[in-house]
């Protein structure tokens, strides 16, 4: 029975991990974007949002890291900064700023199809 509970306590925190990430990393999922409703507002990471800087929100990215976003639907492409937790929405694996989205055309859309390119610090 120990050998059951000390399993499910490794497999518990092993989950809990935050991701573990490097350099040329590649993620595929969807994307969205936060804008004026937001801006002013303090990120994760402490600074005020600026819908107009060319940053991103991810769940566990280290604060500072680069990162490629490609729209998939037109191969545009930013790179941005993580200062940001999130998104919340499940099946999104990253949310842009207003101008990071604008930058890849995905501001009527919403949501898009993205990769995302881990660079580094």
């Amino acid at each position: 029975m120990r050998v059951y509970v000390l399993l499910a306590a490794v497999l518990f925190l092993s989950a809990c991990s935050s991701h573990k990430t490097s350099p040329d990393t590649t993620i595929s999922g969807k994307a969205s974007w936060y804008g004026a409703r937001h801006h002013g507002k303090q990120t994760a990471s402490g600074e005020r949002f600026n819908q107009h800087a060319l940053t991103a929100a991810h769940r566990s990215l280290a604060f500072g890291t680069r990162v490629k976003v490609t729209n998939t639907l037109n191969n545009k492409s930013v790179t941005v900064r993580v200062n940001d937790r999130g998104p919340y929405s499940k099946g999104r694996v990253i949310d842009l700023s207003r101008a990071a989205a604008n930058k890849i055309d995905m501001i009527n859309s919403g949501v898009v199809p993205v990769r995302v390119h881990v660079l580094g610090k």
